[in-house]
């Protein structure tokens, strides 16, 4: 018997946001914002150079292919039931989703492959030991007791400043969680990590900024009040220590899934609001066109370590020096 869907869940899925109108409007994200605050230069380059740069990795295929194999679990468990979302062959999903994104970033790399065989093999089989592990483990992350599943990759599209329309936030929500109890919302991203996040990473405001702006448009996107509406970031671990592990301090330590909820109160908020803000308003004229201005490097190990450009000297040359 199909479960009953709630009236508000009814009224998300039939009205998804209108797409950008790239004819006379810009679109910004999260990903965008945080590079900039990165590294200006990077973002020029980037975003008003349009300077193409092969950016993905072992690391983004796998992601990419966790969160769809997640999704469909999350789908069917929702749309049918636990007992068909366990029947699912998660791992042939997998490894279809992990195929057929390796491939696609391999065509953009000028068929050039950018992990070895070994490495792939590594990642594949984390993958799996993921999944396998959150199917055992699943009641303690989600039930329908309460729940349901309002969607996968629901599209934001919305301006952060109302008085322009010119610049539209664009973003997509992992997972969108509704309990008809509590009449609660969740907005859960899915991340992946090698070894979980640590405290440091957990008090990263600019990861945080993600979620805090994802829910602050969400609430306007669909008029739902801030104080009905919880965030998660639920991180999914490749590499975990064994009970047995000598080393091993806390059982969470042998788990594949590692939950971290922002706090998202009414000054978070206001911080992610001013970020996103300050972004706009020193990188767009009130045309929507982006400012002739200088964007300035911020070499660091981090930053460099992972920018596109860094071995370019015509375009920067700061990454050779890390």
């Amino acid at each position: 018997m199909a479960r009953k869907i709630p009236k508000i869940v009814k009224e998300i899925r039939k009205n998804p946001p209108s797409p950008v109108n790239y004819a006379f409007q810009k679109n910004v994200s999260y990903s965008q914002m945080n590079i900039f605050r990165s590294c200006p230069h990077r973002w020029k380059l980037q975003y008003k150079d349009k300077i193409k740069r092969f950016t993905s990795s072992i690391h983004t295929v796998f992601g990419t292919a966790i969160h769809e194999a997640m999704q469909e679990y999350l789908a069917v468990m929702y749309e049918t039931s636990a007992t068909k979302a366990d029947l699912l062959n998660l791992e042939a999903n997998f490894q279809n989703y992990f195929i057929t994104e390796y491939n696609k970033q391999y065509k953009s790399n000028t068929s050039k492959h950018f992990s070895s065989a070994l490495q792939m093999r590594e990642f594949y089989e984390d993958g799996i030991a993921i999944l396998n592990w959150f199917k055992k483990k699943r009641s303690k992350y989600f039930t329908t007791r309460g729940w349901h599943l309002v969607g996968c990759e629901i599209p934001l599209v919305i301006a952060p400043d109302k008085m322009r329309n010119n610049i539209l936030y664009a973003g997509f929500l992992d997972v969108v969680m509704y309990n008809e109890k509590t009449e609660m919302f969740k907005i859960i991203d899915l991340k992946t990590s090698t070894r979980g996040w640590r405290d440091q990473d957990k008090k990263n405001e600019d990861k945080q900024f993600q979620l805090l702006l994802y829910k602050k448009f969400f609430s306007e996107q669909y008029n739902i009040p801030l104080d009905k509406i919880e965030i998660e970031f639920f991180i999914l671990k490749r590499k975990v220590l064994d009970w047995d592990d000598d080393n091993i301090k806390s059982p969470h330590q042998a788990y594949r899934v590692q939950t971290f909820s922002p706090p998202s109160g009414r000054i978070k908020l206001g911080r992610a609001n001013k970020a996103i803000t300050d972004f706009i308003n020193e990188c767009f004229n009130n045309g929507g066109e982006i400012k002739d201005i200088t964007y300035p490097k911020s070499p660091s190990k981090w930053n460099c370590n992972f920018c596109p450009y860094k071995e370019d000297a015509k375009l920067c040359g700061e990454g050779v020096k890390f």
